[in-house]
C-alpha cells in the first residue's frame, strides 16, 4: 500500500488538487491500485488559525510514514510575506533533502506554442534543477535596514557534494529514459568560483557516461537558444535559481504553466510532487483554473510509485483532451476546472 499525503494548498491549489485526487481515487477503486490518500491541514487557513505553518514533528511524520507527498500551490494575500509558503515548501525540500527537482516540459499540441514551425517532437526537455542549495539556502542578511545605506546580501551556497549528486542525477535520468544529451546551464563567466566548481564536476561526471553527449552553456545564451532551437535540448541540469527561471520559460513555449508538472525527489528515499504554477488567488473559485498540470503531476507520482502503465494512460488522455479542446479557456476550451477533471476521469474509464 502506497501512503500519500495530500496537501491541497491555497487558492486554485485546492481546486486543481481535487481533480488529481479524484483521478487517483478512480485508479484506486477501479484499477485496484493500493493507494491510501490522506489529506493534511496545511496552508493559509491553518496558519491564520494557529500561527503554525508546519512543525518539525509533522515533517518527521511525513518522512517516516508516507511514500509520497502531493502538494498543491501555496500562497495567499492574507499572508503577504508568504512565510507559510516558505516554511512548508522549502521546509519539506530541505528537511527531506529532496535535492532533485524534475521539471519535464512537453509540447502536446503545436497550436499551444507561441513559436512558429515547432512540432511536438521538437520540444521535449527535462530540466533537472538542484533543489536544496544555491541562493535559496537562506544565507545572508541586511545591514542598516531601512536606511539609505542599507546593504542586502544573499549568499549562493554550492557544495561539491550537492553539485555532484545533481549532475549525476541528470545523467542517470538521461540514461534511464533513453535520452542522449545533457546540457549544463551556468553563468561561469560572471560567477567564476561557483561556475568553476559546476564545470569541473560536470566534466568529471560526464566522463563516466560516454554514451551521453554533454555540453555546458551560459544560462543567458541557453535561454535564448531554447526559444530559437528547442529541439537541440534533451536534459538540462542547473542550479536552484537558474532552474526555477528556465523551467517557467520552457513551460511558456509548451502552452503555459497550466501544463507544467514537477517532482521533488531524493532518489531511493522520499518524493514530493507539485504542479509548477502558483495559487492564482485572483481566479480562485471562478472555475477557470487549468487542472492538467496537477493531473500530469499525479501521473509523475504514479510512475515514481511503480505504475508506469497508469501514468502513460493519463498522458494519453491529457493529449486527447488538448486535441479535442476538452480544456479550460486558457488552452482554447470552454470547460470549467471540475468539468475537465470529470472528462479526464471518464476518458480513463473508457481506455
Amino acid at each position: 500500500m502506497a501512503r500519500i499525503a495530500v496537501i491541497p494548498g491555497d487558492g486554485i491549489g485546492v481546486e486543481v488538487t481535487h481533480q488529481a485526487v479524484k483521478l487517483l481515487r478512480l485508479f484506486s477503486a477501479e484499477a485496484q491500485l493500493p493507494l491510501e490518500l490522506v489529506e493534511w491541514d496545511l496552508g493559509t487557513e491553518r496558519y491564520l488559525r494557529t500561527g503554525s505553518a508546519i512543525t518539525t514533528e509533522e515533517m518527521e511524520d511525513l518522512r517516516r510514514n508516507y511514500d509520497a507527498i502531493f502538494l498543491g500551490a501555496l500562497g495567499d494575500p492574507r499572508v503577504p510575506d508568504n512565510r507559510h509558503t516558505r516554511a512548508i515548501l522549502l521546509g519539506l525540500r530541505f528537511h527531506l533533502d529532496l535535492y532533485v527537482n524534475l521539471r519535464p516540459v512537453r509540447l502536446f499540441d503545436a497550436s499551444l506554442s507561441p513559436l512558429r514551425d515547432v512540432e511536438p517532437e521538437d520540444l521535449d526537455v527535462v530540466i533537472v534543477r538542484e533543489n536544496t542549495e544555491g541562493v535559496y539556502a537562506g544565507m545572508g542578511g541586511n545591514f542598516k535596514r531601512g536606511t539609505p545605506d542599507e546593504v542586502a546580501i544573499e549568499e549562493d551556497i554550492n557544495t561539491r557534494k550537492g553539485v555532484e549528486r545533481i549532475v549525476r542525477a541528470a545523467f542517470e535520468h538521461a540514461r534511464a529514459n533513453g535520452r542522449h544529451k545533457v546540457t549544463l546551464a551556468d553563468k561561469a563567466n560572471a560567477m567564476p568560483h561557483v561556475g568553476d566548481l559546476w564545470r569541473r564536476v560536470f566534466a568529471e561526471v560526464a566522463a563516466e557516461y560516454p554514451d551521453i553527449e554533454h555540453h555546458a552553456m551560459y544560462i543567458d545564451a541557453l535561454a535564448l537558444d531554447l526559444v530559437l532551437h528547442p529541439a537541440r535540448y534533451d536534459v538540462i541540469v542547473t542550479s536552484n535559481l537558474f532552474g526555477d527561471i528556465l523551467s517557467d520559460l520552457a513551460a511558456a513555449l509548451a502552452g503555459g504553466l497550466g501544463l507544467a508538472p514537477s517532482a521533488n525527489v531524493h532518489p531511493g528515499r522520499h518524493a514530493m510532487f507539485e504542479p509548477v504554477h502558483g495559487s492564482a488567488p485572483d481566479i480562485a473559485g471562478t472555475g477557470r483554473a487549468n487542472p492538467l498540470a496537477a493531473i500530469l503531476t499525479a501521473a509523475m507520482m504514479l510512475d515514481h510509485l511503480g505504475y508506469p502503465r497508469e501514468a502513460a494512460r493519463i498522458d494519453a488522455v491529457v493529449r486527447r483532451a488538448i486535441a479535442e479542446r476538452r480544456t479550460t479557456p486558457d488552452l482554447g476550451g470552454s470547460l470549467t476546472t471540475d468539468e475537465v477533471g470529470d472528462w479526464i476521469c471518464e476518458a480513463i474509464r473508457e481506455t
